[in-house]
């Protein structure tokens, strides 16, 4: 049961990536004027039948995203003989991406054959700039069996050409139900005047952004520049009115803990962690729809040891592999047999660990109803010209 009780670190400051100056600046670096045709199949099938198994693969990922004695690692290393290096070098999308754009741009190596990145706007860069390597479904028959058809039709990678996911999770609306009596279910409670000084907001534009758009019915991938300005003007009136008491980064958790908020914008993984630690948070997703964002696992151009890479990300997609995984990071598998398998664990486990399977079953946070999925939205795929009239429309709300 390891994880369980430990403060997850994963979304520390990367839902700030891209948005700040520095961030713009590093989105931009090398985008504009270099975007990489699409592959061609022949070229694709010429690429994967040139390489090779190497027995060796270096895996880049976030802090607390694999169990501590990296089973899931140790089993692949003894059922295949390929060795492993894992580097939770992946802080925030931004800061990587702006690190990665010269020496991939230069035709270097990171030296890391899998990078884990979350769908926004670096990765719709490492796409479009041609530095992520197409993928060779046929080397892939476990995601093929076992993936979710929800994880096969990602609109920011149509067809999974480029990634596959590692971990999915869920924007909603937290709340401490010491303070809030009402049962939460809209997203128009984060505007209600009865709750002036104890709302908390995303710091992040793009998150600020989906929840403004979808309180006015709008879907965000289908936005237009006036629909940005929309929301931009409903959630400025949110913050005049003084409803707003912050813009957060990974701190409103601890605000909505202790009742510095009362309720706020929420990840769903880390409410879930509090809520095994007995403290009175709920999630909901609203009425009007939430935001699913999920990390992804892609190969950089460059890579040293691809078809190595490939088999450990088709590795990962074995139920019982999904399910280790699972356990320790408690966000929402892309594999759905997970949820059965870890009910059949907790029929025999005991004590804590016997509740705490449970409530991972149970938990709409780790396991999303149809009614949830259906009510999910993803981000606003951006170009480069776009961002530079998305971002102040949102950046001027929370910065101000």
């Amino acid at each position: 049961m390891r994880g369980m009780t430990q403060p997850r670190t994963r979304r520390d400051v990367f839902r700030l990536a891209g948005f700040s100056a520095a961030g713009l600046a590093l989105a931009a670096c090398g985008v504009q004027g270099q975007k990489a045709a699409p592959p061609k199949a022949d070229a694709v099938a010429d690429y994967w039948a040139k390489q090779k198994k190497n027995g060796k693969v270096v895996f880049a990922n976030w802090p607390e995203y694999m169990p501590e004695d990296k089973g899931p690692l140790e089993k692949f290393k003894q059922d295949t003989g390929i060795a492993y290096e894992y580097k939770e070098v992946i802080q925030e999308n931004a800061e990587f991406f702006g690190k990665a754009d010269p020496v991939l741009r230069a035709g270097q190596s990171l030296g890391y054959d899998i990078v884990v990145m979350t769908n926004g706007i670096q990765l719709q860069h490492m796409i479009e700039l041609g530095y992520a390597v197409p993928l060779d479904h046929a080397k892939l028959p476990n995601f093929q069996a076992n993936a979710g058809q929800k994880y096969k039709e990602r609109s920011y990678d149509p067809g999974n050409k480029y990634t596959v996911p590692y971990t999915s999770g869920v924007t909603g609306i937290a709340y401490n139900t010491k303070y809030v009596k009402d049962e939460i279910t809209s997203i128009e409670s984060l505007f209600d005047p009865k709750y002036k000084g104890r709302v908390g907001m995303m710091a992040d534009a793009q998150e600020i952004a989906n929840f403004g758009m979808i309180a006015l019915g709008i879907d965000p991938e289908k936005s237009t520049e006036a629909d940005w300005n929309k929301a931009g003007e409903k959630l400025k009136a949110q913050r005049d009115a003084g409803i707003v008491r912050k813009y957060y980064d990974q701190s409103y958790i601890d605000a909505v803990s202790k009742g510095d908020v009362w309720l706020t914008m929420a990840w769903s993984g880390d409410v879930f962690q509090r809520q095994l630690a007995g403290e009175p948070v709920k999630f909901v997703v609203p009425a009007e729809g939430g935001t699913i964002w999920t990390d992804n696992m892609l190969i950089p151009k460059g890579a040293a040891n691809p078809v190595d890479a490939l088999m450990l990300m088709d590795y990962l997609y074995q139920p019982a592999v999904a399910a280790e995984l699972d356990e320790y990071i408690q966000y929402v598998t892309p594999v759905p047999a997970v949820q059965d398998l870890l009910r059949e664990k907790a029929r025999t486990a005991k004590g804590e660990d016997k509740k705490a399977l449970e409530d991972m079953v149970d938990s709409a946070l780790m396991f999303p109803s149809e009614a949830d999925y259906a009510k999910l939205r993803n981000y606003t795929q951006l170009t480069t010209q776009q961002e530079q009239v998305f971002n102040p429309i949102f950046q001027s709300i929370t910065q101000a």
